[in-house]
């Protein structure tokens, strides 16, 4: 019985944020970030896109981080054209821990400072047979373990910031979904096994996204004594490329349902960059920025504790 109340509990939150209220929060109430370094991952399309725009737009210091040289040249470019300035592309392949040490390396040889890291990419719904260059499942791999890895990397430069900023902060805020209520954690379907093709490629999408929350509100305690604050959210039902997997039915739900990606972006950058943000540390923040509550295990730090603990196990020879 009580496993079936939370099911019906996680259904609710998730219907509730399905048709938000008009949001309180524009992009135009971000104040200025002249001398403010950020970084969002999977910054050429979708809200990553829409993120970097308004930073660009309030004078943000921006580093757009994609794989592909081509996509992030052309972004980058509609980006100047709309906004008259430029962000500056760091290659970044998620799915690949030597490239996730690399653009870290890459980073650093730079800047000093990291004000505000977004970890928004992902991948959603891939062929089954997908992994990543290292062995775990393409899903995981890239919005959990990646973004995991890039983050612990750079924490020297979040550290810096946080130092060196008037409020004493710096930010991570980490993309995670509505389907974080649908699935819990399955360590046995993190890298290829039956268990990981049984759970199928949704499945595998969602506990993706309960990772990311769950990671986001552990090194929320790991790190506060260093200024680092960490925020995770659900952007909401939005159209983009996200769902290029999609089959067509699904599509044809979920545009029904679904928003623009400038919406999808608010609720990150209210975490990312307003003042009154900094109270709700290690917290799930909901469409269109507010706060909402995750699954029980998001609270549970055991949990937390012990993905946390499995992440830096995994990752053991590419943080070396």
């Amino acid at each position: 019985m009580g496993g079936l109340l939370s099911h019906l509990r996680y259904l609710s939150y998730g219907l509730e944020q399905t048709f938000p209220p008009r949001p309180k929060f524009s992009a135009d109430q971000i104040p200025d970030l002249t001398g403010k370094v950020t970084l969002v991952t999977g910054g050429n399309t979708g809200i990553g896109k829409e993120t970097v725009k308004a930073l660009l737009e309030h004078n943000a210091k921006v580093y757009l981080a994609a794989r592909s040289k081509e996509k992030a040249e052309k972004a980058i470019a509609d980006l100047k054209e709309c906004t008259g300035k430029e962000a500056i592309w760091l290659e970044l392949d998620l799915a690949s821990l030597k490239s996730v040490r690399g653009a870290a390396q890459e980073f650093l040889s730079k800047e000093r400072e990291l004000h505000i890291l977004f970890n928004n990419a992902g991948v959603m719904w891939p062929p089954i047979n997908l992994l990543t260059e290292d062995g775990f499942d393409l899903q995981w791999g890239t919005n959990v373990v990646g973004h995991w890895l890039l983050t612990e990397l750079l924490v020297p430069a979040l550290a810096a910031a946080a130092k060196s900023s008037a409020d004493g902060h710096s930010r991570v805020v980490a993309t995670s979904s509505a389907g974080a209520y649908l699935e819990g954690l399955h360590y046995d379907s993190f890298r290829d096994s039956p268990k990981r093709k049984k759970l199928g490629k949704q499945g595998l999408y969602f506990q993706s996204k309960l990772g990311n929350a769950m990671v986001a509100r552990e090194a929320a305690k790991r790190h506060a004594d260093k200024g680092i604050l960490s925020f995770t959210c659900n952007p909401g039902n939005l159209n983009s490329e996200l769902q290029r997997h999609a089959t067509p039915f699904q599509l044809f739900f979920i545009r029904r349902i679904a928003y623009h990606p400038s919406y999808g972006a608010l609720t990150q950058l209210w975490a990312g960059t307003m003042p009154e943000t900094a109270k709700y540390n290690g917290e799930f923040l909901i469409p269109w920025a507010r706060i909402g509550k995750c699954r029980d295990e998001f609270y549970d730090d055991k949990e937390t504790e012990r993905l946390w603990k499995w992440l830096e196990e995994n990752t053991k020879e590419a943080t070396m």
